[in-house]
């Protein structure tokens, strides 16, 4: 049996992470967990962050994947240690990914007040590159707009231009999206930024990642499964949330192209089976 991938976030931000994953993968089987009923993460405290990601990895792990993509950056940055106790299963996570793409000293990185405060992005960085300078700004309000389904609202733009001044005071050539949700702004981001500035998407490093990590664990190698049908994206991946599958479903189809089928599930099952 084919390997399931599991991923997860606190809503539809980590589908980002999904398309990525299953563009560069179209054979693998996926499943998504969006965390809605305690979206955003990036505003909560150190310790429900790593409370939730006990209670989402276990979920998962009770659902048996064989992998885990941490598609959350938050939960990457404060909960990475927990999600690898949990999982029983390798986990690749978005930041210490990234890091290895950098090729800049003069590094902005956009995320939630979290991660942002965390550090977690400025000393993967430094572990590869110990001269850059890296200036990590929280964006408490991109979240809750991306989610409200303002991406080209007046507010937004405004919002975007105030994060944006440190990393510009700073002379960043290169911004890291540090949340899995603000690959959407990309082209408002790429408007404000000047010319030459370049964006980067830690889903395009963690799904470099992923093809070896797959091979070790048994499964065939993409080019050797060209001439195999690939299935619809809505027939080989799964979309659970914890809140309101409609509100989702209604999200994602900008994401993803279609308008998928969400499950609710309750996470309380899976911390019975442990």
């Amino acid at each position: 049996m084919e390997l399931l991938v599991g991923l997860f976030d606190s809503g539809v931000g980590g589908l980002t992470v999904l398309r990525r994953v299953t563009e560069r993968h179209p054979h693998s089987r996926c499943l998504y967990l969006g965390d809605t009923a305690r979206v955003p993460y990036g505003s909560r405290s150190p310790e429900e962050i790593r409370q939730i990601a006990a209670e989402v990895v276990r979920w998962l792990r009770a659902e048996e994947v064989g992998v885990l993509v941490m598609a959350c950056n938050t939960c990457n940055a404060l909960a990475l240690d927990v999600a690898v106790s949990e999982a029983a299963v390798p986990v690749l996570g978005l930041i210490d990914s990234v890091a290895t793409v950098i090729k800049s000293d003069r590094v902005g990185v956009l995320a939630t007040p979290a991660t942002a405060a965390s550090g977690a992005y400025r000393r993967a960085i430094h572990a590869s590159r110990p001269m850059a300078v890296v200036t990590e700004v929280g964006c408490p309000e991109f979240v809750g707009l991306i989610e409200a389904g303002h991406r080209d609202s007046d507010v937004l733009r405004r919002v975007a231009q105030a994060y944006l001044a440190p990393l510009l005071a700073a002379e960043v050539d290169m911004v890291v999206l540090g949340c899995s949700h603000y690959p959407l702004l990309r082209p408002l981001l790429t408007e404000l930024l000047p010319a030459g500035v370049e964006l980067v998407d830690p889903a395009l490093a963690v799904v470099e990642r992923l093809g070896p990590l797959l091979g070790s664990l048994g499964e065939s190698p993409e080019v050797e499964r060209r001439t195999e049908l690939v299935l619809p994206l809505q027939q080989r991946s799964r979309l659970c949330v914890t809140g309101c599958p409609d509100t989702f479903a209604a999200g994602a189809e900008d994401w993803l192209g279609h308008r998928p089928a969400v499950e609710h599930v309750d996470l309380r099952t899976a911390a019975r089976a442990f």
